[in-house]
């Protein structure tokens, strides 16, 4: 894992987001002694101990309702925490679920009971569990605001414990979900009726991609920064919000190395970089090789305008 600090650092960024266990397996070795150790030493070293951020398991479905699934993701999602707290992660990402053969309230109620039982485990605990908005297919929860602002509600009631509780807010979900961001004044509108519906405050973690998929088409498909149907505008209203410094902004847009050698997150970083007082950069960052599917290259961009380059703000 340190691998994914030093390519972070090599791109100029300044944090990761981070798997701490194969994605797609149930089963998981646990975490070396020697290299949480190391992990956490290069963490100190580079400042960053309060801004990482990991990604749980997509076989997770606290909202399900079968009740052996249902433990079992429980079971995972707690492993998903404990392993966060060993490595100083202070974020944990994962997205509602999906409640397939019941209702949209019993999929609420669901995720809440989960938590109830995640905090009352891991209660000595400080890692913050952040559910992040979706597109909205199926069954799956967490499209609207207003909905991640009811398991918010719910959650908190339940587990008591709201310090615990955040959203991570993704680009490209939530325009493919209908939250139209493609140009600077509709993001602006979109990030007014987030705060009005949710409240930034809650938004502890950004997902900064462009969408392939238009407005609305409930379609996951992620783009580089200003070559989607977001388009480099809309950006200016999310990753310039003010309510928003300081907050990990991760790159989730294709890996690899442009035709002239350039890293792709180098490409897209600066385009988000133009929004903090210089002229937008339109050169196209397509035409890759080989891209990396490695999460380890997921980072925030870090702001010129701050002493020493910490989050976009």
């Amino acid at each position: 894992m340190l691998a994914a600090l030093d390519e972070a650092t090599s791109l100029k960024l300044d944090t990761v987001q981070v798997f701490t266990k194969n994605q797609q397996q149930w089963a998981c070795r646990p975490l070396p002694a020697d290299g949480v150790a190391a992990w956490r030493a290069r963490l100190k070293d580079l400042g960053w101990e309060s801004r990482t951020v990991s990604h749980a398991s997509y076989l997770i479905n606290l909202a399900s309702p079968d009740d052996a699934l249902w433990a079992k993701s429980i079971d995972l999602m707690e492993e998903e925490i404990r392993r966060c707290d060993l490595l100083s992660i202070p974020y944990l990402v994962h997205h509602p679920g999906a409640f397939t053969t019941s209702s949209r309230e019993a999929g609420l109620d669901r995720i809440a009971a989960a938590y109830k039982e995640l905090f009352k485990r891991t209660k000595t605990l400080s890692v913050v569990s952040c559910l992040e908005n979706t597109v909205g297919s199926g069954s799956n929860l967490g499209r609207e605001f207003t909905e991640l602002a009811a398991l918010r509600d719910l959650i908190t009631k339940a587990t008591g414990r709201p310090e615990r509780f955040g959203v991570c807010f993704d680009t490209c979900h939530a325009h493919a979900g209908g939250y139209d961001l493609s140009s600077l004044d509709k993001s602006r509108a979109v990030m007014a009726q987030l705060d009005a519906e949710l409240g930034l405050s809650w938004v502890k973690v950004v997902h900064v991609n462009d969408s392939k998929a238009a407005a609305g088409s409930r379609r996951d498909l992620h783009e580089h920064i200003g070559e989607g149907t977001i388009g480099l505008p809309g950006f200016e209203g999310v990753v310039g919000h003010p309510a928003l410094r300081g907050v990990p902004k991760i790159l989730e847009t294709p890996k690899g190395e442009g035709t002239d050698g350039t890293p792709l997150d180098t490409a897209n970083l600066r385009r988000l970089y133009s929004f903090l007082g210089s002229t937008p950069i339109n050169q196209p960052v397509t035409g890759t090789k080989s891209p990396s599917r490695r999460a380890s290259t997921r980072a925030r961009t870090p702001a010129p305008t701050r002493a020493r380059g910490r989050a976009t703000r």
